[in-house]
C-alpha cells in the first residue's frame, strides 16, 4: 500500500515476469484488496514470499462512531500502534472521504480540537491512501459508477507533508481511477508550500483556511500568521496556477461576535477581490476546551448574503456532530452509538450500485 508500480516490481522475487508488477498493483487499487491471500492471481509461492518480506500495509479498522445522519467516523490503527481518524460521509448523488495527513496537528488553530493534540507524527503515502482505499473496500465506493470525493481535510496540516500528500494523490488517480477534480487538499497557508504544490503535473485542487478578515484578526484564530502574513498569503494565492476548471476555495470558520460581522464580510470580499475563487462558511462546530461560540444563523445568512453579491460563497451543513465527526471536531472523543470491528471482512454497508 502506497507504492506505485516500478517500486512494486522492483520487490519482486529476481526472474519474476514485469507482468506480475501490474496484478499486484492493480489487485492493490483497482481491486480494493485487503491482504496478500486476495491476490489469487498470483502463484501461491510468490504470495507466501511477499507476506513474509512485506507487510501490505492497509491500516486496520479499530472503531466506528456511526451518526443519525448517516456520516461514519472510523478510528483506524496504523502499523506502529498509533491511531488516525477517517470520515465517511454518504449522501444522495455522491460520496465524500475526509482524510488524514498526520497524526494530530502542528497548527495552533484556536477554534479546532485536533489542534490540542499536537503533532505526534507525518503519515506516509500508503497511510495516507490507505485510508480511501479501505473506506472504498468497506462501502463499495466506485469513482467510475458514482462521484466520489476525497478531502485531505481531516487531521494534520497536509502542506507540512507535501511529498507524500502528492504521492497519495497520484496513486488515487493512476490506481483507484480519481480525477483530480475529486481531490481537494486544505492548508492553513503554508505559503512556500503552496507554491510547491501548484508546481506538480498531478494534484488535488487547493483550499485555504481563511477564518478571519485582517492580519490582528488571524493571529488571534490562527497563531500560524505570525510567520505566514495574511498579505503574503494572499499574494501566493494570487499568483497560483489554477487549471482551466478550476477555482481556489476559502474556507471561513464563523466564530461568535469574533470575526462574523458585517463588516468582516465585506473586508474578505476586499481581500479576495483579485483571485479567482470561492467561499465555504462553516459555523462553528462546538467542542470541550473551545473557547469560541456558534454564530446564531441569521449572522450566518448575513455575513453569506454580503459575500456571495461578489463571488459564490455557501454554507457548509455540519455531517456527524453527534459523533464528533465534522470540521475541526477530529480529536479520538468518545460517542455514540457505536460498533467495532474486529476484521475487516465484517462491512458496514453493502457495495453500493454504480449509478451512471
Amino acid at each position: 500500500m502506497g507504492l506505485d508500480l516500478a517500486a512494486i516490481h522492483a520487490l519482486l522475487p529476481s526472474g519474476e515476469p514485469a507482468f506480475r508488477a501490474r496484478q499486484i498493483h492493480g489487485a492493490v487499487y483497482a481491486g480494493r484488496a485487503s491482504g496478500w491471500d486476495d491476490l489469487t492471481a498470483l502463484p501461491k509461492a510468490l504470495r507466501t514470499d511477499l507476506a513474509a518480506r512485506i507487510a501490505f500495509g492497509l491500516p486496520e479498522v479499530s472503531t466506528v462512531y456511526v451518526s443519525g445522519d448517516g456520516t461514519h467516523r472510523y478510528l483506524l490503527g496504523l502499523g506502529d500502534g498509533r491511531t488516525v481518524e477517517t470520515v465517511f460521509m454518504p449522501e444522495e448523488n455522491r460520496d465524500t472521504i475526509c482524510i488524514s495527513s498526520q497524526v494530530g496537528c502542528p497548527v495552533d488553530c484556536r477554534f479546532c480540537l485536533t489542534a490540542q493534540m499536537g503533532l505526534e507524527r507525518s503519515l506516509t503515502a500508503g497511510e495516507i491512501v490507505g485510508q480511501v482505499m479501505l473506506l472504498a473496500r468497506l462501502h463499495g465506493l466506485d469513482p467510475a459508477g458514482r462521484q466520489l470525493n476525497v478531502v485531505m481535510m481531516g487531521q494534520g496540516e497536509p502542506l507540512l507533508n507535501l511529498p507524500n500528500v502528492v504521492r497519495a494523490t497520484r496513486l488515487l488517480v493512476a490506481g483507484l481511477g480519481m480525477s483530480e477534480r475529486r481531490i481537494t487538499v486544505s492548508t492553513s497557508g503554508i505559503i512556500p508550500r503552496i507554491a510547491e504544490l501548484g508546481a506538480e503535473p498531478v494534484r488535488p485542487k487547493l483550499a485555504i483556511s481563511l477564518n478571519a478578515s485582517s492580519e490582528e484578526q488571524r493571529r488571534e484564530v490562527m497563531p500560524l500568521t505570525r510567520k505566514y502574513h495574511l498579505k503574503d498569503l494572499i499574494e501566493a494565492c494570487r499568483v497560483y496556477p489554477l487549471r482551466p476548471w478550476e477555482k481556489l476555495t476559502f474556507e471561513y470558520v464563523l466564530l461568535g461576535g469574533v470575526n462574523d460581522a458585517d463588516a468582516d464580510a465585506r473586508r474578505v470580499v476586499t481581500l479576495l477581490s483579485r483571485v479567482n475563487a470561492k467561499v465555504n462558511l462553516i459555523a462553528l462546530n462546538p467542542g470541550p476546551g473551545i473557547p469560541y461560540e456558534t454564530p446564531a444563523a441569521e449572522r450566518t445568512a448575513s455575513f453569506q448574503s454580503i459575500v456571495a453579491a461578489a463571488m459564490p460563497c455557501f454554507v457548509r451543513r455540519p455531517r456527524g456532530l453527534d459523533i464528533h465527526a465534522a470540521c475541526g471536531q477530529l480529536k479520538r472523543m468518545e460517542a455514540a452509538p457505536l460498533i467495532q470491528f474486529t476484521n475487516l471482512s465484517h462491512q458496514p454497508d453493502s457495495p453500493r450500485t454504480p449509478s451512471h
